[in-house]
């Protein structure tokens, strides 16, 4: 029965990361910390890094704290809940700076329905090049109005 509430929770911790990266993404990167962001939507370097990578490592030291927290003071939801995060993360990364910002070249053939409505809604949020008016939506669930053909 644990094993049951272990997956459950960790579910629970993978989709709560899509409210969290659409919640800190407009209220956090286009808010307060928009000069680490900035240079997401606007290259004004020569760096492979961008000053926004810096938002992987506060979800990281999150993750991490969840899983110490499990193994360090007996809190049984720690260890899905960090790992929920750092699942989340990952594909994150995967969809985000492999599949839409071609970090590195792979996925590049990926042409299916989702992936087009994917590249299509990110496409119109970068579109904005400022601090404001940038429609921001979660990473993996994209709206329906992206989905023309």
């Amino acid at each position: 029965m644990q094993i049951i509430g272990w997956i459950l929770v960790f579910f629970g911790a993978f989709a709560g990361m899509e409210f969290m990266a659409w919640f800190t993404h407009k209220f956090v990167m286009h808010g307060f910390l928009w000069s680490l962001h900035k240079d997401h939507h606007r290259k004004d370097h020569d760096s492979w890094f961008e000053r926004n990578d810096f938002f992987f490592l506060f979800y990281a030291a999150v993750s991490m704290v969840c899983v110490f927290l499990w193994h360090n003071q007996d809190w049984w939801y720690g260890l899905p809940i960090g790992l929920g995060i750092f699942a989340y993360g990952f594909t994150y990364f995967m969809v985000h700076d492999i599949f839409i910002h071609q970090r590195f070249k792979i996925f590049r053939n990926a042409n299916n329905r989702y992936a087009r409505a994917l590249r299509r809604a990110h496409k119109i949020h970068h579109k904005h090049l400022g601090k404001h008016k940038g429609e921001c939506f979660g990473m993996l669930v994209v709206p329906l109005k992206y989905f023309k053909d």
